[in-house]
């Protein structure tokens, strides 16, 4: 890999590792669910400083290509966001009907009140 490629990605990755930090710091984003990008940026920046890593992790794993390497890196990295996602909708769900209960109790109790009321 050229120096020059080495740099733009270094900028690419820097930028977008910027980026998310603003984010964050700025709350549009929870900290839980930029952590795997942030984690990914800086993952991103050890194999552009070291390249060799990706040809010594394809070695040892018994891949041929180093490529295939990154591509089986990309799908994990895939997976791993789709779990998280996954968890999030699971949690939110059990909110949602948490809530919708608790509402159904409210207005029960409010209405047994408003008959309550109305009797006297």
């Amino acid at each position: 890999m050229s120096f020059r490629l080495q740099m733009v990605i270094c900028g690419a990755v820097l930028a977008i590792f910027a980026l998310l930090v603003r984010m964050i710091w700025k709350k549009k984003i929870d900290l839980r669910y930029a952590l795997p990008w942030l984690c990914l940026c800086v993952g991103m920046l050890i194999l552009d400083f070291f390249p060799g890593i990706t040809s010594w992790l394809a070695e040892l794993m018994g891949i041929s290509l180093p490529i295939n390497m990154m591509f089986f890196l990309g799908f994990c990295f895939c997976l791993l966001i789709i779990f998280t996602i996954t968890m999030s909708l699971s949690r939110m769900v059990r909110k949602q009907k948490q809530l919708a209960q608790e509402l159904a109790l409210l207005r029960r109790e409010v209405e047994e009140m408003q008959q309550r009321n109305a009797e006297k």
